[in-house]
C-alpha cells in the first residue's frame, strides 16, 4: 500500500529545495551586479537570473557551420541573453516591428559610457550604422526603392548577416571558422571583442564574460548534435 503521507512528505520537501535554488540565483544574481557596479542595478540582476535560466535559444536560420552558430549563439549570450532575443533592444525593452533597424536611441545608465545612449538591437546588439553598413555587404535580400535600399531586421537576416560577417576572411583578417576549430576560441572572442566589448578584453565586462569560453563549448556540443541529427535525417 502506498503511504501517501511520506509521499506527500518527499514531494514537498522537493518543493523547498527548488524554491531555495531558484532564491540563490536571484541573490548571486543581486551581488554580482552590486560588486561590478557598486549599487543595486535591478535590470543588471535580471539580466544574470535570465541568463541563468534560459541559456540561448537555438537560432532561426538554418544550416551553417556549426562552429560559427555556437559562436554566434555565445555572442547573443553575453549581449542580449532574453526570452526573445531578436527583438530585444538595449536595456531590455522589446519591439514588434523588424522591418527595419529599429534605430531607437536609449540612454546607457552605467559603465563608462554612462549618459550617451545607444542605438544596439536585436539578438547581436547592432548599432544602426554597423547594421547599415554590414547589411549593405551581407544582407541576401534588401528591398529597394529608387536609390534607397532597406534591410529587413527579421530574425532570420538578423542571423544571416552576422554569420555572412563571421565568415568573410577579409573583414577580420583572420579565418574565424578555421580558428574555431583548432581549439582558439579566447584568440576568436579577443578578435571580436572591439565591436562586442562584453566579448572581454574590451571596457564593458559582464558577469558571464569570464564563461565565455565554456559556454561556447557547451553550445558548441549543442550545435554538432544538432548537425548531426539533421545528416541522419537527410539520409533516411
Amino acid at each position: 500500500m502506498i503511504n501517501y503521507k511520506k509521499t506527500q512528505t518527499f514531494y514537498g520537501r522537493v518543493g523547498e529545495w527548488l524554491k531555495i535554488i531558484m532564491m540563490v540565483i536571484v541573490i548571486m544574481g543581486v551581488g554580482r551586479v552590486i560588486l561590478r557596479e557598486g549599487r543595486i542595478n535591478w535590470k543588471g540582476a535580471g539580466k544574470y537570473l535570465l541568463n541563468s535560466l534560459y541559456g540561448s535559444p537555438p537560432l532561426v536560420m538554418e544550416g551553417g557551420d556549426p562552429y560559427v552558430r555556437a559562436l554566434m549563439r555565445t555572442i547573443s549570450f553575453s549581449e542580449s541573453n532574453y526570452p526573445n532575443p531578436y527583438h530585444v533592444i538595449y536595456g531590455g525593452r522589446y519591439v514588434k516591428d523588424l522591418s527595419r533597424h529599429p534605430n531607437l536611441c536609449v540612454e546607457i545608465e552605467s559603465g563608462p559610457n554612462r549618459g550617451k545612449c545607444t542605438t544596439a538591437s536585436g539578438r547581436y546588439q547592432f548599432l544602426n550604422t554597423t547594421w547599415q553598413e554590414k547589411a549593405a555587404k551581407y544582407h541576401p535580400h534588401p528591398s529597394k526603392f529608387l536609390f534607397w535600399k532597406e534591410y529587413s531586421f527579421e530574425p532570420e537576416y538578423q542571423d544571416l548577416v552576422l554569420y555572412n560577417w563571421l565568415t568573410d576572411k577579409t573583414a577580420w583578417g583572420e579565418d574565424i571558422p578555421q580558428l574555431l576549430r583548432e581549439g582558439e576560441i579566447d584568440r576568436v572572442l579577443k578578435i571580436l571583442s572591439p565591436i562586442w566589448t562584453s566579448l572581454g578584453y574590451g571596457i564593458e565586462d559582464n558577469s558571464m564574460t569570464k564563461y565565455l569560453p565554456q559556454v561556447y563549448q557547451r553550445f558548441l556540443r549543442e550545435e554538432l548534435i544538432r548537425q548531426e541529427k539533421s545528416s541522419y535525417r537527410q539520409r533516411t
